[in-house]
């Protein structure tokens, strides 16, 4: 890998998501020779990524480059590469471009789509998880539009404009109303040739409500929402089969649609070479103890999605948010330096600071631990946290921008086919 040589110890973090740059970040220009490894040389805002997807913004707007971050950290090092496997008793990290040995080891992985084990929707739905992905449904959704321009049947038209998205939870919610604003403000002036009464956007959720992690009041809110933006939301539904044409759920419903978006769950993303019985079955979440340390393990961490901490008021394990993984990411980071220095380790202590959801222009939910709203305020409060918590000022520039553009002139800019998707 060409990392140098260096007398100080070593870290090796897997994973440049939320809770690896914080980590990184925590760990900046201290007794330490940091080595941060991923397949993407970026950081990806996933919360945004549904925008991405929607043509409200270009993917440099939520992407950061990962050595642009470490420039002015003197030992952090990063490398291009895959992880492979864990040797715990070498101390080594195999990996697609050579080996490495650590001191510390924090795997910060994250997670992964969770197909429930269903084939048929894995090969013909879309996922989105990275930016490459929510790039392929821009892309397919814009070239539908273009399809359905030129069907020569009714029955061809709808199964383009037919939009399925599986998953009520924020992702869902949140895709489900950014398609109905395109279907509302841009197929109007774009495809003067298409009737928007032809389009239609589906939600399907397998619980009795949207947003299940979120308050009843703003279910009930963000329910009322999508309705209003014309999108029909199905609860007590799932998916059984998709063959890239027909939608068959658990119920009389069926959809004729060229593209169901799964949005319906998250699973963990382990690293082959250690203890599998310190994997939650089902779940493949590492489970870890108050410090992160997995178990079994002094020296090997797990912080964010990927950990599985079982306490008094989270014992199914933390919610799989930013949150978490940015709070897990700063306290491990200064517990490492404690551990190294032989002092006592502070266990984690999740604070909570809410969760919440948009639904389009005007429309979002938010739930506070003594408030709970929704509307026009809960929109601009969700814009502003969003905004300061991307990585960069020039993202948050270009994003404000955008989202100033799109305001005023009910419009998504970045409707372009760069790059066809080909199913």
């Amino acid at each position: 890998m060409n990392i140098p040589e260096s007398t100080l110890p070593r870290v090796v973090i897997i994973g440049g998501g939320f809770a690896g740059v914080k980590l990184v970040k925590t760990l900046a220009n201290t007794n330490l020779q940091v080595v941060l490894i991923d397949k993407h040389n970026y950081h990806t805002f996933q919360p945004l990524l549904y925008q991405v997807s929607s043509s409200g913004l270009e993917p440099d707007s939520i992407a950061y480059p990962l050595r642009k971050i470490i420039k002015n950290h003197k030992t952090t090092f990063f490398r291009l590469a895959e992880v492979e496997q864990i040797f715990p008793d070498k101390s080594i990290v195999k990996t697609s471009i050579g080996d490495i040995k650590f001191d510390y080891l924090v795997v910060a992985t994250g997670t992964k789509t969770n197909f429930f084990g269903n084939d048929t929707v894995k090969t013909h739905s879309m996922p989105m998880k990275s930016v490459p992905q929510a790039l392929n449904i821009r892309s397919l959704i814009l070239q539908n539009f273009e399809k359905a321009a030129i069907a020569n049947t009714k029955t061809e038209r709808e199964a383009f404009l037919n939009f399925v998205i599986v998953g009520g939870g924020p992702t869902g919610v949140e895709l489900a109303g950014a398609i109905a604003e395109l279907k509302n403000n841009i197929l109007p002036r774009d495809y003067k040739d298409l009737n928007p009464e032809d389009m239609h956007i589906h939600l399907l959720e397998g619980a009795k409500r949207v947003l299940p992690p979120m308050s009843e009041h703003a279910s009930k809110k963000a329910e009322r929402f999508l309705s209003n933006l014309g999108v029909k939301v199905h609860c007590n539904t799932f998916v059984k089969n998709y063959d890239g044409i027909q939608v068959i759920t658990n119920t009389d419903l069926k959809f004729q649609s060229e593209t169901l978006i799964w949005a319906a769950g998250v699973t963990g993303a382990p690293i082959h070479g250690l203890n599998v019985n310190a994997l939650v079955e089902n779940k493949n979440r590492y489970k870890v103890n108050r410090f992160n340390q997995i178990e079994g393990y002094d020296n090997i961490f797990a912080v964010g999605d990927i950990a599985f901490m079982s306490t008094e008021n989270y014992p199914n394990g933390h919610p799989q948010v930013a949150q978490p993984a940015i709070q897990q990411g700063r306290l491990l980071g200064r517990n490492l330096l404690k551990k190294i220095n032989n002092k006592p380790m502070k266990p984690f202590v999740y604070k909570d600071k809410g969760s919440m959801a948009t639904i389009g222009r005007n429309k979002a939910v938010v739930d506070l631990k003594h408030f709970k709203f929704g509307g026009f305020f809960a929109w601009f409060v969700w814009m502003f946290v969003h905004l300061m918590s991307l990585v960069g000022f020039r993202n948050r520039v270009i994003v404000f921008f955008n989202w100033t553009y799109n305001y005023i002139n009910f419009d998504k800019a970045a409707r372009l086919i760069i790059r066809p998707f080909k199913k």
